[in-house]
Parts: structure tokens; C-alpha cells; sequence
């Protein structure tokens, strides 16, 4: 019972956030006429959901609400491969869940707040992508690593997001979550059908790379671990 609230926990936060954060965009008109107006408001709306979703679900489910930061964890042995199959299918089908509600709302015409690149910049894409994945992700693995920063981590997780959602936004709609960018996809077909790969595999491979790097970095030697303290 405990495992399957982890995953109703991961398909709510991934319902929400397409809902809300791609909702957003809609509204706004972000990558269309919206202008630089609807890029900070659909940039800030991803980062508050991640906010009020972590302090709301981060309890029971870790908040992932996307496959790069479960892959993440998994990659650094913070979760099991079950609990990793789990969590990507309860938030891919949030994520359907989420865009079909978009399209009820808003009709099934509406974008979605699909992610798309130039295809004559699908590598530049591609590279962006895993970069801005990687730095969020750093970013997660980083402030959930201690117990000190747990009253801030939602905080800093959701500006992250935004942040990379600055950059991102005017290039490939900014993924850096591969449910989220499914969801949508699937009811806008097109363009958005064409290219998910680098919005699946992009931000996977970047997840990969954050968990390496953070590995890395965290690495105790053996002095420090006799004494339990960091060099």
C-alpha cells in the first residue's frame, strides 16, 4: 500500500504540472504572441508547481514528476529498478492524464504547450536540452543530499526550473522531463509527435550525466569516511 501512494503521489504532481504549467502557456500564448511576458509567466508557472508539489507530495513520493530525476536516483542508487519502473509509468500516464484535460478545456486544437525545435536545429536542440536537464538535475541531487536543506529544497528546485525555463523556453519549449513533453505530444501529433525523441532521450541522457558528475563530486575519500566528515 505504501508503494502504490508513491505512485498515485507521482501520476497527481505530473497531472498537475502539465495541467497547470502547460496550462499556462496556453493561456499566455508562450512561443506565439505572448511575447517576453508569457516566457517569464509559463517559466515561473513550471516552477511554482514544482514548489507547491514538493511540499505536498515531496513526503511521500520524493516529488520526481519526471523520468530524468527518477533515472537520476536510480543511477545513484538513491531507489530500486521496480520503484523506477513505477514512478515513470505513473508519471507518463499523469502526464497523458493532464494534456487530455488540457484538450477538454481548452480544445483539442490548443498546442498543448507542446515542445518543438527548428528542425533545422535539432542537434543544437538536442544539446540544450541534455544541458539544461543536467544542471536541474544537479541541482536536486545537490540540495536533497543533506538533511539541513530539506525546508529549502522545494524552493530551490522550483527556481531552478524556472530558471532553466528562461533559457530554454525560446529554443525547444523547454522539456527537461520527458512525461511532460509525452503528454502533450500525443494530442498534438505533428511536429511535437516527430521530434519526441530528443525530448525523451535528451533529458534522460542528461539525468544520466547529473547523476555521474554529482557521484563524482560527492565522493568521500578514505579519510573522511573513518571520521565522517567531508574533506
Amino acid at each position: 500500500m505504501k508503494d502504490l501512494r508513491k505512485y498515485i503521489a507521482e501520476f497527481i504532481g505530473t497531472f498537475v504540472l502539465v495541467l497547470v504549467a502547460c496550462g499556462t502557456a496556453i493561456v499566455t500564448g508562450c512561443g506565439g504572441e505572448g511575447g517576453i511576458a508569457a516566457y517569464f509567466a509559463t517559466a515561473a508557472a513550471f516552477g511554482l508547481v514544482i514548489v507547491a508539489m514538493a511540499y505536498s507530495i515531496g513526503n511521500i513520493s520524493g516529488c520526481h514528476i519526471n523520468p530524468a530525476v527518477s533515472i537520476a536516483m536510480l543511477v545513484s542508487r538513491k531507489m530500486n529498478v521496480k520503484d523506477f519502473c513505477c514512478y515513470v509509468i505513473a508519471q507518463v500516464l499523469g502526464a497523458i492524464a493532464g494534456a487530455a484535460l488540457l484538450g477538454v478545456i481548452f480544445g483539442f486544437d490548443c498546442g498543448f504547450g507542446a515542445n518543438a525545435v527548428d528542425p533545422a536545429k535539432v542537434g543544437g536542440g538536442f544539446l540544450v536540452e541534455l544541458i539544461l536537464t543536467c544542471v536541474f538535475v544537479l541541482a536536486i541531487l545537490g540540495v536533497t543530499s543533506r538533511e539541513a536543506y530539506s525546508k529549502v529544497a522545494g524552493l530551490v528546485i522550483g527556481a531552478s526550473l524556472t530558471l532553466v525555463h528562461l533559457l530554454g523556453i525560446g529554443i525547444t519549449g523547454t522539456s527537461v522531463n520527458p512525461a511532460r513533453s509525452l503528454g502533450p505530444a500525443i494530442f498534438a501529433g505533428g511536429q511535437a509527435l516527430e521530434q519526441i525523441w530528443i525530448f525523451i532521450l535528451a533529458p534522460l541522457a542528461g539525468g544520466i550525466l547529473a547523476a555521474l558528475i554529482w557521484m563524482f563530486l560527492d565522493k568521500k575519500d578514505p579519510v573522511s569516511r573513518k571520521s565522517g566528515k567531508r574533506k
